[in-house]
């Protein structure tokens, strides 16, 4: 247990290293100081403020890794990640936009239509993927730029809020009842002092959640033992009785709704609805190093994250002290 647990950190904590250690010979070479560098990570990119942040952003990447890792688990490489959280936002915030509901059932059903949306996105590439031979790969980043195109159409022609309630293009706003909630309520009562003007959000709970569910449905349940020895050897698992395409279209399925929560902490938060800015881009993109470098296990992937996450966040001290960030 002890071997097994220590190869498998291994990888990992060496890739960190080498790229301190490359990063380091980077600055030198470009005559800044590795020394004043690594000075501010640790001291200014570790107060409290910063922390948040860093826990917030890492939200959105851990979900996106898993989205990731549950292809890899079934040996298949989902590169859609990025069009598919999109364009999951765009409709599960313009869903939520269009109705009023009490706060669970509001939030509720602009999970549910973001997972459909993505689901429905990530069978494309699994049904070309499992009846017609086509490479996933090639299949699921195309659709990237048409998800893009699809987006854009819809928010145009259908979508979009009346100018006058708002110049920047977007869906409309979502009422309160669809908000995520902060969490500086509950951590203050427990004691624990959230800085202010920063804001814990809730969202970190829908990634916990989601952490569970992968576990859970990856590792305990007789599925994703079908899943992982489908992956692992497709002809031996069909000649036990397994069902190559089934689990290819249903792995995609999976990982496709994942990935439609991926882009909902900003427009269930502080933007309350969807625009250009408030979906971030690139964390589909991001997720494959994230689910790569935390080896597809729940926990490895919440390491990778908030180590990602880390990275982004001290961006703006490393800026602050004329440093490259």
């Amino acid at each position: 247990m002890i071997r097994r647990i220590t190869l498998a950190l291994a990888a990992p904590v060496l890739a960190i290293a080498v790229a301190m250690a490359v990063s380091a010979l980077m600055l030198a070479l470009t005559d800044y100081s590795a020394r004043d560098v690594f000075h501010v990570i640790f001291t200014d990119g570790l107060t409290r403020t910063n922390l948040v942040t860093t826990v917030n952003r890492a939200a959105p990447y851990y979900i996106s890794g898993v989205a990731v890792a549950i292809g890899f688990k079934m040996n298949l490489f989902n590169i859609g990640v990025e069009g598919q959280y999109k364009l999951a936002a765009l409709f599960g915030a313009a869903a939520a936009a269009a109705v009023e509901l009490p706060a669970p059932l509001h939030i509720l059903l602009t999970f549910l239509v973001a997972m459909l949306v993505g689901a429905a996105w990530a069978s494309i590439p699994g049904l070309l993927k499992a009846y017609r031979g086509v490479s996933e790969v090639i299949s699921s980043i195309m659709l990237n730029a048409t998800a893009l195109g699809v987006g854009a159409f819809f928010l145009q022609r259908w979508l979009r809020a009346p100018a006058t309630e708002s110049p920047v293009l977007g869906t409309k706003t979502i009422s309160s009842s669809g908000h995520l909630p902060s969490l500086n309520g509950v951590l203050g009562a427990i004691g624990i002092d959230v800085p202010d003007a920063t804001r814990v959000q809730s969202y970190l709970i829908v990634a916990a959640l989601v952490g569970v569910a992968y576990y859970l449905l990856i590792w305990r349940s007789s599925y994703g033992f079908d899943l992982r020895a489908t992956g692992s050897n497709a002809e031996a698992a069909t000649a036990n009785g397994g069902n190559a395409k089934r689990m290819i279209i249903t792995a995609m399925l999976l990982s496709g709704a994942t990935a439609g929560l991926i882009g909902l902490n900003n427009i269930m938060g502080p933007a309350a609805r969807y625009t250009d800015v408030s979906v971030v881009s690139g964390l589909g993109f991001t997720g494959i190093a994230i689910a790569l470098l935390g080896r597809n296990n729940p926990i490895g992937i919440a390491f990778a994250a908030l180590l990602w996450a880390f990275m982004d966040a001290v961006q703006t001290p490393l800026s602050s002290a004329g440093l490259p960030k």
